[in-house]
């Protein structure tokens, strides 16, 4: 995300006098709750879905998450080369190209 993005969300956040209710629970809450959203908008079907819909509730879920982000102090191009650096060791290519198998199961 660039720094306008997370400008633009500190600053809707701060304006609003809603950052009093940003601990990690109820971000952690909230992220669930937009990420189950974005879920529905593919409920009954798959392949119709309104993408303005599914782009309004990924942009919760990225807003929420960002809020995370802020809270926990985390930067987010850290966490995400950490967790890839694992995926990398779990889920080495010779085993795994092509295939969706969990990685207990390569």
């Amino acid at each position: 995300m660039n720094k306008n993005s997370k400008d633009r969300i500190r600053k809707f956040s701060k304006e609003r006098d809603r950052d009093k209710f940003h601990n990690p629970a109820n971000l952690a809450k909230s992220i669930s709750i937009e990420a189950n959203e974005l879920l529905e908008c593919f409920q009954w079907n798959e392949n119709d879905f309104d993408v303005n819909e599914v782009k309004d509730e990924l942009a919760d879920v990225l807003i929420y998450c960002q809020n995370m982000l802020d809270v926990l102090n985390l930067d987010e191009d850290e966490i995400i080369n950490n967790k890839l650096d694992k995926n990398e060791l779990k889920y080495p290519i010779e085993k795994c190209k092509g295939k969706a198998n969990k990685y207990t199961k390569l």
